[in-house]
């Protein structure tokens, strides 16, 4: 996964290869501040599948120590079986004032994404932002 400035698309962060130790631990990412300063980003994920999969999708949600503070829903669709996919998304920010200090969050917002075929989980996944 990567995640750029949508307006300029320049590379803010990048996961690299996680593998299957996404699946049972844990992640931690690296995120530079700066990303809280954009106005949108955009938010590629590649991914590659083995198996047909009918209907994919994903949940997410961003938990502030703890409390959740949104909720993402997104319908891929169909996968192709042995298929390598790239996914591509642009999140909006909230407005300037709404939105808080990097030192606030840092170690305290967790995103949870679970991969479902359509009412079936796939997998899930927990990753702890640090802001940089």
């Amino acid at each position: 996964m990567d995640m750029r400035d949508a307006e300029t698309g320049k590379l803010l962060w990048e996961s690299g290869k996680w593998g299957q130790r996404m699946l049972r631990e844990e992640m931690q990412a690296r995120v530079p501040k700066e990303i809280l300063e954009c106005r949108a980003v955009s938010r590629e994920l590649n991914f590659t599948s083995q198996e047909e999969i009918r209907q994919f999708r994903l949940e997410q949600r961003i938990f502030l120590r703890g409390a959740c503070l949104e909720e993402w829903f997104f319908d891929f669709g169909f996968v192709i079986p042995g298929s390598t996919n790239s996914w591509q998304q642009t999140i909006e920010a909230a407005a300037p004032e709404d939105m808080r200090h990097p030192a606030e969050l840092s170690g305290k917002v967790t995103i949870e994404t679970s991969f479902y075929d359509g009412k079936t989980l796939i997998a899930k996944t927990l990753v702890r932002v640090f802001y940089v």
